[in-house]
């Protein structure tokens, strides 16, 4: 198995380099490719002199979605994983990913080990069923695909500004894939905002909205619109306005805070759902996913290689 790393990145230097040096000790002749968003940080002169990086693209665009879908097109693996660029490989991880693959794995997940104040918490394999499909979801920042995998998924959809992970293990399901747990496929990562965070770096309104866009969207695209996508989303808004309710009651939230929060839910969800319905019509094989690897190829405005550098 010849496998690539796709490490998406934006302004996050200083945790990218320990990214990087742990893919170099733990994973050396892995081929790496980063994609790096239009950071300011110096993160591109980091990742050119890394001696872990074999291709380093640059986007003009924060999207981590498109991020990743780049990095599917530069890799030449035939195998795919995608490492966090807070997320630090540990020594087991390259065996659990092999060791996947050689039993046949369609994709294959493993624990996230975080950096907390109170020690090292390990997140699980999270599933559901949504509509009579069993789901299983997996970490952004931790999982790997056979490339035939990452083909028939058409990689991520560059819709979404965030939740990409979650509307491609809807995706692996409606297309019978499966998802393999590997407890040796361990990451450690700190605990701080994600590349997705970073993208959406507006209002705590915005936020909102952008979540349950991305909620509506994801729903109405892969299940179409039926009484289950609206009781979905009713129940998280729900929870969501009980959590902002009671820092309303304790003083930590203005009562109009709640009030604007409130629309930008309202909102954000109905144009998930219109869009969603649109996406649903524009793909209608199960991989549904209308904005994937294969509908642009104009992501890199610049692409450097090991020892040389080139321009597209």
């Amino acid at each position: 198995m010849e496998l690539s790393v796709v490490v998406a990145t934006l302004n996050a230097r200083d945790s990218l380099a320990d990214a990087l040096s742990a893919l170099d000790d733990h994973a050396p002749g892995v081929e790496v490719v980063v994609v790096n968003g239009p950071s300011s940080d110096g993160t591109s002169g980091l990742a050119r002199a890394h001696p872990a990086v074999d291709v380093l693209l640059e986007l003009s665009e924060r999207n981590l979605n498109a991020a990743r879908n780049a990095g599917i097109s530069a890799a030449n693996g035939d195998a795919v994983a995608f490492v966090g660029q807070d997320s630090r490989i540990r020594e087991s991880w390259l065996d659990g990913v092999r060791a996947a693959f050689d039993a046949g794995a369609d994709a294959v997940t493993g624990p996230v080990h975080r950096e907390v104040s109170g020690g090292v918490t390990t997140e699980s394999l999270e599933s559901a069923t949504v509509a009579g499909r069993d789901v299983s979801f997996f970490d952004g920042g931790n999982v790997a695909f056979a490339r035939d995998t990452l083909d028939a998924l058409d990689g991520f959809d560059e819709y979404l500004e965030t939740g990409g992970a979650r509307d491609a293990a809807h995706r692996l399901a409606a297309l019978d894939r499966t998802v393999r747990w590997e407890p040796s496929m361990v990451v450690l990562r700190e605990d701080h905002e994600d590349v997705a965070d970073r993208v959406v770096s507006a209002s705590d309104e915005s936020r909102w909205g952008v979540k349950y866009r991305a909620l509506g969207y994801r729903l109405a695209k892969n299940y179409g619109v039926r009484p289950g996508v609206a009781f979905v989303l009713a129940k998280q808004a729900g929870l969501d306005a009980w959590t902002v309710a009671r820092d309303v009651v304790s003083g930590e939230e203005l009562p109009s805070k709640w009030v604007s929060n409130g629309s930008a839910v309202v909102r954000g969800a109905a144009d998930g759902v219109r869009d969603g319905t649109r996406a649903r019509r524009a793909d209608t094989t199960p991989r549904r996913n209308p904005n994937g690897v294969s509908t642009r190829m104009d992501r890199a405005v610049a692409r450097h290689d090991a020892h040389e550098q080139q321009s597209i």
